[in-house]
């Protein structure tokens, strides 16, 4: 007898010593009792009118019956208050129309809360849960009518954890019917606008295993599918989930980690909004069978940043719009490069987003990124894009290549280094056509003196020509002049605004011959 206790133990050691190590998986639950749970199981199973339901054997009276496949008497509906902070109290039956001598299943209502869905089994085979349906009275707190066995239920088959969708389009539930991959997955219908359902569609092998999948659960902004699984990599028994719902279907799932799933079963998720919700587990730290608990959950902090460069020069560049936009394609943040060329966005862990750039002169960039990590992580990834060939064009009567203007500080003929990504495109045409001549001219804003302004162009045509011949265009074939403030492109005289400064201060590159 000692040999095969000593088996039995050694055998649960390696068992422990070989479950896979799950971190936090970017998700910080903290968890709290609801201050109602008992001996017996409560599980909980959404809202309705602001009172939670919850699935219970609590006994009522000495005559309760006992069913035999759970110890436990028959389970029931119940509804509670919500006292805040996650507090559930006083426990009272739910429906005395759906509450009947049988065992109720979990239940799930249509945003308006007109149409229940709702599990129910005989106690001759309490292990085996049909879909009904039902309608709420018009005008009453409670009553519901029209009870309807739903056509998808099966003989043999157990259909069970049904949830309406935020769109009541869509109705997910588990079952083990023939095609199932393994035990119980989780299956979705179409809800038609009549109120039929589709055929049930497995979801697949993204979301279900060999093992049972169940407890489907999609919060209203449609991003993620929650279900329970004892089939993906998990801490023991039935673990929370995470799948990312895209356009393409469902993504590889992500157990949400050891701040809210144990060796134990965690069941019943739901949301009571974004940061707070309700689940049911039967760890040994509870009162019993399986309890609720309450959770909020603290987001992890991560960002993205880096620089935006010019794809040849790697220089950085300012004045460039960056967006980052979510897995559907909504716009999350939005900004404009400064100086430094520079972005930085706050991301969420474990998600995939697009991040798109916009800039005067350069091709529009599009950058896919994903953050890997779960813990608080600052990402870095610089994004490189592709400055647009300059046009050669007619302007006022002058072939003139076109291009992005020349920036240089205040007051001053010092070419700014972000320039050189312009005059080098600039380079590029001439080199493209080797026979052609260009005058370089050089125009200000009206302020300061005329003199001074002319005096400033000319030394920044100067500089401009000498960066051309720098970089291997033949000095025979440039000219500048500096024109001062005498040929504003918007002739705002004392009036000017910033926009129009901006715009006046410019070099022109005139061809002037033909010879392309």
């Amino acid at each position: 007898m000692k040999t095969y206790f000593l088996i039995i133990l050694c055998l649960q050691s390696i068992f422990l010593f070989t479950q896979p190590s799950i971190g936090t998986n970017g998700f910080q639950f903290e968890i709290s009792d609801t201050g109602i749970n008992t001996k017996f199981s409560e599980i909980g199973s959404g809202f309705f009118k602001e009172k939670l339901i919850m699935v219970s054997s609590k006994k009522i009276g000495a005559l309760a019956k006992i069913d035999p496949n759970t110890n436990e008497a028959y389970k029931e509906l119940y509804c509670l208050d919500t006292l805040g902070n996650g507090i559930l109290a006083n426990p009272l039956l739910f429906s005395r129309i759906l509450n009947t001598n049988d065992s109720e299943g979990q239940i799930s209502f249509s945003p308006n809360q007109k149409t229940i869905y709702y599990s129910r089994s005989s106690k001759t085979n309490s292990l085996e849960f049909k879909l009904y349906k039902a309608i709420l009275e018009e005008g009453s707190h409670g009553n519901w009518v029209n009870e309807e066995l739903l056509s998808i239920n099966r003989e043999n088959v157990s259909i069970e954890n049904p949830f309406v969708n935020a769109k009541c389009d869509k109705l997910y539930f588990s079952a083990n019917m023939p095609n199932a991959i393994g035990g119980y997955d989780i299956y979705v219908s179409d809800i038609n606008p009549d109120g039929t359902l589709s055929t049930p569609k497995n979801l697949g092998k993204k979301i279900n295993t060999s093992f049972d999948d169940k407890h489907p659960y999609v919060f209203m902004d449609n991003a993620y599918l929650f279900f329970s699984s004892k089939g993906h990599e998990g801490m023991g028994g039935f673990d929370f989930f995470a799948s990312e719902i895209s356009k393409d279907g469902y993504k590889t799932p992500i157990n949400m980690g050891n701040t809210i799933n144990s060796r134990y079963d965690e069941v019943a998720y739901f949301n009571v909004n974004k940061s707070t919700g309700y689940f049911s587990s039967n760890r040994p730290n509870g009162k019993g069978g399986f309890d609720i608990y309450y959770f909020t959950t603290n987001h992890i902090k991560q960002t993205v940043e880096g620089k935006i460069l010019d794809f040849n020069t790697k220089e950085v560049l300012p004045n460039a719009i960056v967006i980052l936009k979510d897995r559907n394609q909504i716009e999350i943040d939005q900004l404009i490069t400064g100086k430094d060329g520079t972005y930085r966005f706050d991301v969420a862990p474990l998600e995939s987003y697009t991040i798109t750039t916009k800039k005067s002169n350069f091709k529009d960039g599009l950058f896919d990124f994903a953050s890997y990590r779960s813990e608080t992580t600052t990402y870095n990834k610089d994004l490189e894009i592709a400055a647009t060939d300059p046009v050669i064009t007619e302007v006022n009567n002058e072939l003139r290549i076109i291009s992005e203007n020349i920036y240089f500080d205040f007051a001053k003929h010092d070419i700014k280094k972000e320039s050189h990504i312009i005059l080098n495109k600039i380079i590029k045409v001439l080199n493209d056509h080797p026979k052609i001549k260009i005058a370089i001219n050089a125009h200000t804003d009206n302020k300061g003196s005329d003199a001074f302004n002319l005096n400033l162009s000319e030394k920044r045509a100067k500089s401009t020509l000498n960066y051309l011949i720098k970089n291997g265009i033949s000095k025979n074939r440039l000219s500048s002049k500096g024109c001062g403030e005498r040929k504003p492109l918007i002739d705002c005289k004392n009036s000017c605004s910033k926009k129009d400064l901006q715009t006046n201060r410019r070099v022109e590159f005139v061809i002037l011959n033909t010879a392309l």
